[in-house]
C-alpha cells in the first residue's frame, strides 16, 4: 500500500511539474513596446474569438481607444445586432506593465468612480506602422485581430494566424467580423 501511494505521489509529481513546465513554456508573448500615443483611435475588428458578452454582434465591430489626461484610455467598443441596432460599451484601460505598455488591464465596470472586475488586455502582435494589433489574453480563450481599416490583405492576416499559431492559439477558434455592411455610408452615419 505504501508503494502505491509513493508511486502516485511520484506520478502525480512529475505530472505536475511537467504541465508546469509546459505552461511556463509557452507563455503568452507580447510585443517589446507600445507607443500609447500612437495606439489610440479607430480599430475594426477582423476576426476574434467568440465570447458571450460579444454573441449579440452580427457586425461592424470597431474599438476607439482615446488616452485621458490621467494617462488612462477610454475604451468605446461598438457593434451591431441582427435587427441594425448599435450596441455600445464604454470602459477604461490602463498600462499593468508601463515599462512596455505592452500588457493592459480593462474594465466595462464602474462604481463611484473605481473601474471593477479587470481584465488582461495583451498586445500580443502590431503592425511596424500601427496598421493592425492583434490582442491577446494568458488563457488563450480570447483574441481579436485589429485592423485601421474595415479589411486586411490575406498575406498579412496569414501572416497573423502563423503567428498566433506559434504563440499557442488555436487559430480556427477565429471567425471572421463582417464590416462589409456596416461601413458609415451604409449605416447612414457621418463622422
Amino acid at each position: 500500500m505504501m508503494k502505491r501511494k509513493a508511486l502516485v505521489a511520484l506520478v502525480g509529481g512529475v505530472a505536475l511539474g511537467t504541465i508546469g513546465t509546459a505552461a511556463a513554456a509557452t507563455a503568452l508573448r507580447v510585443v517589446s513596446h507600445v507607443d500609447l500615443g500612437r495606439y489610440v483611435g479607430t480599430w475594426y475588428e477582423i476576426a476574434s474569438i467568440p465570447t458571450s458578452f460579444q454573441s449579440f454582434c452580427t457586425g461592424g465591430t470597431t474599438a476607439t481607444y482615446t488616452l485621458l489626461p490621467d494617462g488612462k484610455i477610454e475604451v468605446t467598443n461598438q457593434c451591431y445586432t441582427a435587427s441594425g441596432e448599435q450596441k455600445k460599451a464604454i470602459g477604461r484601460a490602463w498600462a499593468a506593465d508601463p515599462a512596455t505598455n505592452a500588457k493592459l488591464k480593462v474594465s466595462f465596470v464602474s462604481f463611484l468612480g473605481f473601474w471593477l472586475f479587470s481584465a488582461d488586455y495583451w498586445i500580443i502582435d502590431l503592425g511596424p506602422n500601427y496598421e493592425y494589433a492583434v490582442v491577446g489574453h494568458p488563457s488563450r480563450n480570447y483574441g481579436w485581430i485589429l485592423s485601421r481599416t474595415p479589411t486586411l490583405s490575406e498575406d498579412v492576416l496569414a501572416g497573423i494566424r502563423s503567428r498566433l499559431a506559434g504563440q499557442g492559439y488555436d487559430v480556427s477558434r477565429f471567425r471572421m467580423t463582417d464590416q462589409s455592411r456596416f461601413t458609415p455610408e451604409a449605416t447612414g452615419e457621418t463622422s
